[in-house]
């Protein structure tokens, strides 16, 4: 099923008094191509994220990374959000995964991440902030706009990696498997674009392993391994001023070659029309 894209129209936008009103354009379901962080400051609201719904309430930060698939259904009383969001322009220049590392399989797992009254007055606050800097005209450059997710990321990284969500009981098998190899591509890709070798670290049939995949996301090993190389090589494109050779070799590509033509039956454009667009 094909989802409707959403984006953002600008590098950054940030409010702190988000109404049922402004999240009625999300109740038909669709695709994020924005990163978004969402806190819920008064009320609860039923929401689905990758078709799973759930009831996000005051103090829970949600934390949308591009591709979530979100719909909204409606509140369960008055409710009021902040949040902060970043087009793929802007993401597009930052390698999510890296800054997101140690968290990157939990967050997608656990978009929904309750805070206590301190920390969650913490991002009130910044939401805030962040919101007088999106509406300066001086400020709100794609430099300062990645920068800022950057940090960003990096505090989401560390909150999930101190407050474990206790789903470990409930999930099922197929999933941990899933969970446990996006975290091996993160920590190999770069050396290792073959779906033999993950299925050999894990202690699975390529078979068993290939078919998991298939029944949790739809998609298969080597999409997952290109989503991971392409975030990295299109952050560098987009925010360095590394040659094409430079990339590729960072990447363990043999040559710019061979890393031109991955990139484009991935991406249907060469990494320097990438670059340029």
């Amino acid at each position: 099923m094909e989802f409707p894209q959403v984006d953002l129209p600008v590098d950054m936008i940030a409010w702190t008094d988000v109404t049922e009103s402004i999240l009625n354009i999300y109740k038909q379901s669709c695709r994020l191509k924005a990163c978004i962080f969402a806190l819920c400051t008064e009320g609860s609201i039923k929401v689905s994220i990758n078709l799973i719904d759930t009831e996000v309430k005051r103090g829970d930060l949600v934390v949308l990374l591009p591709g979530t698939i979100i719909q909204f259904h409606g509140q369960m009383e008055k409710m009021r959000v902040a949040f902060a969001g970043f087009s793929a322009h802007c993401h597009n220049g930052v390698n999510i995964i890296h800054f997101t590392s140690s968290s990157y399989s939990n967050i997608l797992e656990n978009p929904v991440l309750r805070l206590d009254d301190k920390i969650a007055s913490y991002f009130k606050d910044y939401f805030a902030l962040l919101a007088k800097i999106s509406t300066d005209d001086t400020m709100p450059t794609t430099v300062t706009s990645r920068n800022i997710l950057r940090g960003l990321l990096s505090g989401i990284d560390e909150l999930y990696g101190i407050r474990p969500q206790g789903t470990e009981g409930i999930r099922s098998r197929k999933e941990k498997i899933y969970r446990e190899l996006v975290q091996l591509v993160i920590e190999n890709y770069k050396e290792e674009r073959k779906a033999q070798f993950y299925a050999q670290e894990m202690g699975l049939s390529l078979q068993h392993l290939s078919t998991t995949v298939k029944q949790v996301t739809g998609k298969n090993i080597l999409d997952l391994i290109a989503y991971v190389v392409l975030v990295d090589a299109k952050a560098k494109l987009k925010s360095t001023d590394m040659t094409i050779q430079e990339i590729a070799y960072s990447l363990n590509f043999p040559s710019a070659s061979f890393f031109g033509k991955y990139f484009k039956r991935h991406m249907g454009m060469t990494p320097q029309e990438y670059r340029n667009s």
